[in-house]
C-alpha cells in the first residue's frame, strides 16, 4: 500500500508522524511519499520539497508567496497522478491542502481522499464543510464535538483524539533537577510561535512583558523552546530582552521546559494543549497584520480562540489578541498567575477537563487515526 501525505507546518508534521507510526503498526510495509517535516521523514516519508515553504499564515502574509505556493500545489497534484497512491491524506493547512485535493479529484475521482484535522467551521466560515465535501471523502477529527459538522456536509468522520494526550512528558523529578541547575525562580515559558512572521511580531511584545515581570520578580528565568529552522531568528529577536532566555532546540529539553515552567506566555494555537497536558497556567497573546485580524474578527463565530477554553467549555485562559496584544495588558495577567489563587486554580480545572475530553489515558490518537484511515480505505 502506498499513501501520499501532505503536512504544511510543525503541528501537522507531528500529526503525520504519529499517524505513520500507527499505520506501520497496523499495515506493515506501507510506503509513504509526499510533503512533511523532520518527524514524518524520520518515519519513512520521502518529502518532495521542504515543508517550511508552506508554513505561512494570514492573508497579508500569503500574498507575497502566492505564485510559489500555487506552483507547489500543482507540483503535489501532478506527483499524486504520477505515483498513483492508494489514498491522498492531507494534514491540516486547508488553504493549501484542499486545493491539492480538488486538482487530484478532478483527474482521479476514484481516489480516496482523507483530511486530518477537521476545519474549524464551528469558529468561522461554516460553509467550508460543504465546499470541502466536494473533494474530501473522510475526515479525522481532533476534537470530540467536530464529527457532526462533517457528516452533515456529506463526509464520513471519526473523532480520533488529540495527539497531545499521548506525547511523552518529562517527569517532575527531571523538572526539579533542571530548575535546581538553573537557579532561577519563577520560571516563565515564552512561546512566540513557530512561523517566522509570528516570531517577528510577538517576540518584541514578549520582551516588553518580561520587563514588567522582572520588576516584580527580579530572579525570574525564561525558557524558550523553538525549532532549528527558526533558531537564528529567535536568537536575534531576543537579544534585547531584559532576561536572556534559555533557547532550547532539542525535543528532550523542550519536554523538561514544559514540565518545569510556572507560567507561560504563548502564541495562539495547539501549543495551548501542550501546556494543558503539562498543567502549565498560561496567557495567550497573538497579533497579525491589521487586515488579517480585521477580517478574522468579522468572520468569527466564537468568543475565544484558545482550545483549552473551547474544549473545557470555560473561559479561564486569558487572551490578548490584535489591539489587545500589548505589554501593559498582558503583564498583569502573568503576574496574577504567578501569585496563584483563583486564576491558577480555574485554569488547572479547565486543563484537567480538556485532557479528559481529548482522550487522555486511552488508545494513542495516532493509532486511532490509523484505524480510521484503514477502515475508510476498505
Amino acid at each position: 500500500m502506498k499513501l501520499f501525505l501532505i503536512a504544511g507546518e510543525p503541528s501537522g508534521d507531528r500529526l503525520g508522524a504519529a499517524l505513520m507510526q500507527g499505520l506501520t503498526t497496523l499495515a506493515p510495509g506501507v510506503e509513504f511519499v509526499g510533503v512533511g517535516g523532520p518527524l514524518m521523514q524520520a518515519e519513512g516519508l520521502r518529502s518532495l520539497f521542504p515543508m517550511d515553504e508552506l508554513s505561512v499564515m494570514g492573508i497579508a502574509e500569503v500574498l507575497p508567496k502566492y505564485r510559489a505556493l500555487k506552483r507547489r500545489i500543482r507540483e503535489c497534484a501532478d506527483a499524486v497522478a504520477d505515483l498513483r497512491p492508494d489514498a491522498l491524506i492531507t494534514i491540516d493547512s486547508p488553504d493549501f491542502n484542499l486545493r491539492v485535493a480538488r486538482l487530484v479529484k478532478e483527474s482521479r475521482p476514484d481516489l480516496r481522499t482523507i483530511h486530518y484535522v477537521a476545519p474549524s467551521v464551528w469558529a468561522w466560515r461554516p460553509g467550508r464543510a460543504a465546499k470541502m465535501a466536494k473533494w474530501i471523502d473522510h475526515v479525522l477529527a481532533l476534537l470530540p464535538f467536530e464529527p457532526p459538522y462533517m457528516t452533515a456536509a456529506g463526509m464520513s468522520c471519526d473523532f480520533v483524539g488529540h495527539p497531545v494526550v499521548s506525547e511523552h512528558r518529562a517527569t517532575p523529578d527531571e523538572a526539579r533537577k533542571f530548575r535546581e541547575n538553573i537557579g532561577q525562580d519563577p520560571m516563565i515559558l515564552a512561546l512566540p510561535g513557530s512561523r517566522r512572521s509570528e516570531i517577528m511580531r510577538l517576540a518584541p511584545i514578549i520582551g516588553q512583558v518580561l520587563e514588567r515581570v522582572v520588576a516584580v520578580h527580579p530572579k525570574a528565568g525564561v525558557l524558550l523552546p523553538t525549532l532549528p529552522s527558526v533558531s537564528d531568528l529567535v536568537h536575534e529577536v531576543t537579544r534585547g530582552w531584559p532576561i536572556q532566555p534559555r533557547i532550547i532546540e532539542e525535543t528532550s529539553g523542550k519536554r523538561v521546559a514544559f514540565q518545569a515552567a510556572d507560567v507561560a506566555i504563548a502564541a495562539s494555537g495547539t501549543v495551548s494543549l501542550e501546556l494543558a497536558a503539562n498543567r502549565v497556567p498560561m496567557v495567550i497573546a497573538y497579533d497579525m497584520s491589521p487586515l488579517t485580524m480585521w477580517l478574522m474578527r468579522r468572520m468569527a463565530l466564537i468568543d475565544t480562540v484558545t482550545l483549552v477554553n473551547l474544549v473545557s467549555e470555560t473561559r479561564h485562559v486569558p487572551e490578548f489578541l490584535g489591539t489587545d496584544c500589548r505589554p501593559h495588558r498582558i503583564a498583569p495577567a502573568i503576574l496574577r498567575l504567578l501569585e496563584g489563587g483563583d486564576a491558577t486554580a480555574g485554569q488547572r480545572e479547565a486543563m484537567e477537563l480538556t485532557m479528559q475530553r481529548l482522550g487522555e489515558g486511552g488508545e494513542p490518537p495516532g493509532l486511532r487515526a490509523a484505524r480510521s484511515v484503514l477502515s475508510a480505505l476498505q
